[in-house]
């Protein structure tokens, strides 16, 4: 045990040096229209006055821009820290990577409860080093945070039963209400949760004069499970109706995330799959998931992570163009981690092969991961919307602080961030409206917005329908 608990130990401190490489990175990678969006709040917090429960983004021109979003208290917590550290983008990037480091010894503590410590130490390496996860995790942007809580939650709630400590229950309910409000489509943990709840005892603790009650009555009779629910749900429902009313009380009338839920065709699944197997996860540890998912382990919670799984897979399905976003499938990452460690610790128990082979394809396994990750992540780093960050910084120097800017690039606010200036996409919400039809539509929005006190117009290289 202690030397798995070392190795853990390496693999965490590992993890958290990989992350840290391009910590002070501008938001310019493919990611970077949701990561200008949060800096955007933060810095609007820092200079238009800590109103919390009012998130304001760059591009409603001459508005507020008060918009619906999630729980900001990771932009609030990063306009915290501008006050004395300046504006700058390692303070949004390295909460994610806090978070993700601190849940990463609870993910091995949750594996090793239901696998055993050998499939826990090869889930954690997995889960630390997996290419999404070294993306999502020093992203600025509230999906990492969200999971690892929900991940600590986990850990808790399943200490709770094991332990009957109700500490741990209300620990538990705390952290994955924090988690559901950084983040709704969290509540998919609600399914491991649910099963690790169902797969209790059904008599523990239960008088004997109610031992012929059906397990289910038993199972809605616990006001632990009620007040767990209620820790959990409320707060996140009462934000998520004030978020809404926000969103529909001003210009822009945004709520994030809204108008993702699409049922989408095969082919669109197919290359979800296609893009979870070569880039999110790594063809090998994507293999191994398989295998691990179809190993029959033995334990009292062992299907925890096929509940999980299913979950995540009907959200996918039903979400469907909302997952055009990869961080949507972020939390297959861990349960990916989680059936490999499994078929990892399969593989060791049962193969017929000597010890020191044995070390040497688990180092060979370390060693292709490592390089596989490696090349996975690249795509994920490379300046995307660097054009769109020297545009903001020309408009910068080029404008004065009240300019509004009419910008035509396809919706993504990097250049209004970087410009430090208010706007308006072009058309309306840029990409999602299409391009314009004709000219005379250009020209009635163009004079609607000049209207509204438009001063500057611009495009930039990736704008092609004016051509």
């Amino acid at each position: 045990m202690l030397r798995g608990k070392w190795m853990v130990l390496f693999i965490v401190v590992a993890a958290f040096v990989v992350r840290l490489i391009g910590i002070d990175q501008p938001f310019i990678d493919p990611w970077s229209w949701r990561q200008s969006d949060v800096a955007a709040i933060a810095r609007n917090f820092l200079e238009n006055g800590f109103h919390f429960t009012r998130p304001q983004i760059d591009w409603a021109g001459n508005q507020p821009g008060f918009v619906g979003t999630e729980f900001p208290v990771l932009p609030f917590l990063a306009a915290l820290a501008y006050r004395s550290a300046g504006v700058q983008e390692w303070i949004g990037r390295i909460q994610g990577v806090l978070l993700f480091i601190v849940a990463l010894p609870f993910f091995f503590g949750l594996v090793r409860r239901i696998f055993g410590e050998v499939a826990a130490v090869w889930a954690t390496f997995f889960y630390a080093f997996a290419p999404l996860s070294i993306v999502a995790s020093r992203a600025f942007m509230p999906d990492m945070p969200s999971l690892s809580l929900a991940i600590i939650g986990l850990y808790f709630f399943l200490r709770w039963l094991d332990e009957d400590r109700f500490r741990w229950l209300v620990l538990s309910a705390v952290l994955v209400s924090l988690a559901l409000l950084i983040k709704l489509p969290t509540a998919i943990i609600g399914a491991p949760l649910f099963y690790l709840a169902s797969r209790r005892d059904s008599l523990r603790r239960v008088p004997d004069v109610q031992k012929h009650v059906p397990p289910t009555r038993n199972f809605f009779a616990r006001w632990e499970l009620w007040f767990f629910a209620v820790v959990a749900l409320v707060p996140s429902a009462l934000w998520y109706w004030h978020a809404h009313r926000i969103a529909m009380g001003f210009y822009p009338y945004h709520f994030f995330g809204a108008g993702g839920f699409r049922i989408m065709s095969l082919g669109w699944y197919w290359e979800l799959v296609r893009q979870t197997a070569f880039s999110s996860l790594t063809l090998a540890l994507f293999a191994l998931a398989l295998l691990g998912a179809l190993v029959v382990a033995r334990g009292k919670y062992v299907r925890l992570f096929h509940w999980w799984l299913a979950a995540v897979l009907l959200f996918v399905f039903v979400a469907g163009y909302g997952n055009r976003h990869q961080w949507y499938q972020l939390p297959l990452v861990p349960i990916a981690a989680g059936f490999a460690g499994c078929a990892c610790a399969w593989i060791a128990a049962r193969a017929p092969i000597p010890r020191p082979l044995l070390a040497l394809g688990a180092a060979l396994l370390v060693f292709s991961f490592a390089v596989s990750s490696y090349f996975c992540v690249q795509p994920l780093y490379r300046p995307a919307a660097a054009a769109l960050r020297n545009l903001g910084l020309e408009l910068n120097e080029a404008t004065t602080g009240n300019a509004l800017i009419i910008a035509a690039t396809d919706g993504d606010p990097t250049v209004f961030y970087y410009a430090h200036r208010k706007g308006w996409h072009f058309l309306g919400d840029g990409v999602y409206d299409g391009n314009p039809l004709d000219s005379a539509q250009i020209t009635a929005n163009l004079e609607k917005l000049r209207s509204r006190g438009a001063t500057h117009l611009v495009f930039y290289a990736g704008t092609q329908w004016w051509l």
